[in-house]
């Protein structure tokens, strides 16, 4: 199978290492972090003009390194080929290898930031944050993935703990549902296939997402 993925830069390291890894041929591209700071609307806008560039000539599907994201995938449309992308809320799924392991932690742990490779090397760092943002955390955790080079991610993020003062705690990482994700075994549990002409929605469920038709627009008047 030739596949195009389109991913959010924070899982870098962890993308490219899966796709070293599966047997089908994978297109990377990578989509900036600061994405998400544009709101829903404006995420969806770029998400969409990257789907929009596909050749599609060249591609069975297209999978997505993205998650609901804060509704920025909402509405999300497949053109002419299926898109794929995780059920989940967030890319700490990704991380963490399932929705129902990241509930379990989050259930368990108040106040967590949590820091990967990805986030620490292309995202905004904590010390850039306002306090009236970071007011509400109190533990940093880091998800050690297993495409780290060395233990300079973990000391940083240990070092930063340290400094506020927060608790710190390392996690293994499980890279199980970014490998599936380009390795095409999509099932219905952890991943949403959009059929073509269908788009991204909330289900407001455990399934996180869904598919839906979009309403046929209705006819314009002379």
């Amino acid at each position: 199978m030739r596949l195009k993925a389109i991913s959010c830069e924070i899982l870098y390291r962890e993308m490219c290492a899966a796709v070293a890894r599966s047997a089908n041929q994978v297109d990377l591209e990578f989509l900036p972090k600061r994405l998400h700071d544009l709101g829903a609307a404006g995420m969806l806008r770029r998400l969409q003009a990257a789907l929009d560039a596909v050749d599609e000539s060249r591609y069975e599907a297209v999978a997505l390194g993205y998650a609901l994201c804060g509704n920025g995938a909402a509405g999300l449309t497949a053109r002419g080929l299926p898109v794929v992308l995780p059920r989940a809320h967030d890319c700490i799924t990704l991380f963490l290898g399932s929705k129902e392991r990241y509930l379990q932690y989050f259930d368990s742990h108040s106040g967590v930031y949590f820091k990967t490779t990805g986030w620490i090397e292309r995202a905004q760092d904590l010390e850039q944050i306002g306090a009236d943002l970071t007011s509400n955390y109190s533990q940093l955790t880091f998800i050690e993935m297993g495409v780290e080079p060395d233990d300079r991610f973990e000391r940083e993020t240990r070092e930063q703990a340290a400094r506020r003062g927060w608790v710190f705690e390392k996690v293994r990482g499980d890279l199980s549902l970014i490998q599936r994700l380009v390795g095409g075994q999509w099932d219905a549990g952890d991943f949403l296939v959009v059929p073509p002409g269908w788009r991204v929605a909330p289900s407001y469920d455990d399934s996180i997402i869904a598919a839906e038709k979009p309403n046929p627009q209705p006819p314009s008047r002379v």
